[in-house]
């Protein structure tokens, strides 16, 4: 009988020992959870920012393009007001021609 109360002792201690192991398993279950949390929220407030980043970018690169297309619009209506004035009757010409041509476009 002393076997079987000493195999008894040792189940008694295993299953103490598993039961302790399994609170454990427990509690490092419940930690990694809320490091996940913690982690995924961390991860979704980076994305954010990193897109807002990004669009506010993209937005004054817009803002510089346009900026650069108006200054050239610009230009080039300087030149065409200097050229109208240097050659008045080529540009009167030149304006005759392109209605001429538009209004053969738009006939067909």
């Amino acid at each position: 009988m002393a076997a079987a109360s000493g195999k008894t002792a040792a189940d008694s201690r295993s299953n103490s020992d598993l039961e302790a192991d399994i609170r454990q398993l427990k509690a490092d279950i419940d930690k990694l959870s809320r490091l996940l949390a913690q982690t995924g929220e961390h991860g979704y407030g980076t994305a954010r920012r990193a897109a807002a980043e990004g669009v506010e970018q993209l937005r004054a690169q817009g803002e510089a393009a346009f900026d650069s297309l108006r200054g050239n619009a610009r230009d080039l209506e300087a030149q065409i007001a200097a050229s109208v004035r240097e050659k008045p009757v080529t540009s009167l010409a030149i304006a005759a021609g392109v209605g001429f041509l538009f209004a053969l476009l738009t006939r067909r």
